[in-house]
């Protein structure tokens, strides 16, 4: 399987996870504020600090982006670009996003695809502090209670990074057992996930959010996507038995590399790596 060769040492425990529980809904983001700061207000609109929530067409103005890009110093295995602030309203397509705390204060990892107001068809990560929301526009959230991802230093890619910590409860109404996941890096996805559901006797998950970055890509469908550094927002992605019974993730994903290819679709099980970090939340469903 493809690797990346990270600058710090590998952690014995390569799925960072907590247990919590969690209620999905839906919510409007409120045009004229910051991207940062609507969904911050919708989730402690029902009693949550924090979660996951993905989106299709939406409209950012002003705007702020980076995309993968390689390392310049060799202190990362791989980096970020130069931001780019496109003029007008930005259509977004697709993305997906994870709300949780960094230096004490409300922070986002947002991943997505969209489009320009000169036409211009890109993705990548979303700056928090340079994203307003230009019209209102419907997020499909997941709240979780008694996890919180929250950005702390990780030694072995050298980045800040979202990783699920335990929390106090905030007392809001859940429905539903979900597990707060940060994958680590060189471990298939799919495979990664599959043998986590059957370590915790889960044999219907859905997955809510979906951030995170794989060495290239490999689709069912037989696209390829061959260089290494991508940003990646998962679309949809459940675990469900096989034939055999064992658990079997289906994920389908929306990605961007460092060149600028735009790829879609669901992932090969087996041939997909983890580059940096995957954060993602499993709701359990039976």
């Amino acid at each position: 399987m493809r690797s990346i060769k990270q600058p710090g040492a590998p952690v014995t425990e390569r799925i960072q996870w907590v247990e919590a529980r969690g209620r999905a809904f839906a919510f409007t983001l409120q045009a004229g504020l910051p991207l940062l700061e609507a969904a911050r207000r919708g989730f402690a609109a029902e009693g949550f600090a924090g979660g996951v929530l993905n989106f299709g067409h939406g409209a950012l103005g002003s705007f702020g982006y980076v995309m993968p890009a390689l390392s310049k110093t060799g202190a990362n295995a791989a980096f970020y670009s130069d931001t780019y602030r496109p003029a007008g309203v930005t259509r977004t397509r697709l993305g997906s996003m994870t709300l949780g705390m960094r230096d004490g204060a409300p922070f986002f990892h947002c991943h997505g695809l969209w489009t320009e107001a000169d036409g211009k068809a890109s993705g990548g990560h979303m700056l928090p502090d340079e994203t307003v929301v230009a019209e209102p526009f419907e997020v499909q959230a997941f709240g979780i209670d008694g996890a919180m991802f929250t950005a702390e230093p990780d030694p072995e890619t050298n980045f800040q990074l979202f990783g699920p910590v335990a929390a106090a409860s905030t007392g809001a109404r859940t429905a539903s057992r979900s597990f707060a996941l940060r994958l680590r890096p060189n471990q298939d996805f799919a495979g990664c996930l599959e043998a986590f559901c059957k370590a915790h006797g889960i044999a219907r998950a859905k997955i809510h959010g979906g951030v995170g970055s794989t060495i290239g890509a490999r689709f069912t469908h037989g696209g390829v996507t061959d260089p290494f550094a991508t940003e990646l927002a998962i679309t949809a992605g459940t675990i469900a038995p096989a034939t055999s019974g064992v658990p079997e993730a289906a994920l389908d994903v929306a990605l961007i590399d460092y060149t600028g290819g735009i790829a879609e679709g669901r992932l090969v099980r087996g041939d997909n790596p983890v580059l940096m970090t995957m954060e993602l939340v499993l709701e359990v469903l039976e």
